[in-house]
């Protein structure tokens, strides 16, 4: 009796160890990307202004650490202008109490008055979307890169891979994890800030990531070490990675001036 409860005892030791092990391996953190669409500088400035005022000091009240900002190049010529947020979040728990933490912060509606309180035929923005995401098990957290450059001068390289089906962009998800990719980033020194898979959003199925530079200049110098790197003319050209992705946007970005990140 006493060798069959010993058993039983190991036994339940053994399945708590592999259980712990196994969820502790799949902790990957969660980030929300808000994008605001907007029709002219003014609403820019109202949107940086509410931003920097009321929304990141209320998201920090949440409990939510450094936040980035970012414009699009060019983005004060262009037509369809854009305020890029990103957000990272522990766990969709989280995620899923900010909204509600953010509408019942009495210092928010405050500080950001003049945006929480717009009229209907003053919209502070034309529309707000939101894309949530989940740390690739490569990159599980967040990196804040430690760039030296002028912060105006620094490049964020926000890009967006679709695939064909979602069994094509499976393949794409493992070429970053298990083919090496992620690992390839970091050896030539992009800076990433994440890689992660767009778990709901407009455009899917899809997977995004971040990278970052000083510079323009040293932007362009990396890729053209990457696209002549040993490593990646042997991965791209392996036939389980073939034809995997369907659509490649690229958004070239400036950090706001009061981004954490």
């Amino acid at each position: 009796m006493k060798k069959i409860t010993g058993l039983l005892i190991a036994f339940a030791l053994i399945s708590s160890f592999a259980f712990a092990k196994t969820y502790k391996a799949d902790t990957r953190d969660y980030y929300e990307i808000k994008i605001y669409r907007l029709g002219n500088n003014e609403q820019v400035k109202r949107v940086d202004h509410f931003l920097e005022a009321a929304y990141l000091p209320a998201l920090h009240r949440a409990g939510i650490g450094k936040i980035g900002v970012y414009h699009p190049v060019g983005n004060d010529t262009a037509k369809d202008k854009k305020v890029i947020v990103f957000i990272p979040i522990r766990s969709l728990e989280k995620l899923s109490i900010v909204e509600d933490l953010l509408v019942n912060d009495k210092a928010l509606t405050k500080d950001g008055d003049s945006y929480w309180n717009a009229a209907y035929n003053d919209s502070p923005y034309n529309r707000i979307e939101t894309v949530v995401l989940k740390a690739f098990p490569m990159m599980p957290s967040f990196n804040a890169p430690a760039l030296t450059g002028n912060k105006t001068d620094r490049i964020y390289e926000l890009r967006s891979y679709e695939g064909p089906t979602e069994q094509f962009y499976r393949r794409k998800v493992e070429m970053f994890n298990k083919g090496g990719e992620v690992s390839l980033f970091k050896r030539l020194s992009f800076n990433a800030v994440f890689y992660a898979e767009v778990i709901a959003g407009s455009h899917m199925p899809n997977l995004m990531y971040m990278t970052s530079f000083n510079n323009r200049a040293e932007r362009e110098a990396h890729w053209k070490v990457f696209g002549a790197d040993p490593e990646w003319t042997k991965l791209k050209d392996l036939p389980e990675y073939l034809h995997t992705v369907s659509k490649n946007d690229t958004m070239l970005m400036n950090p706001a001036e009061f981004s954490e990140l």
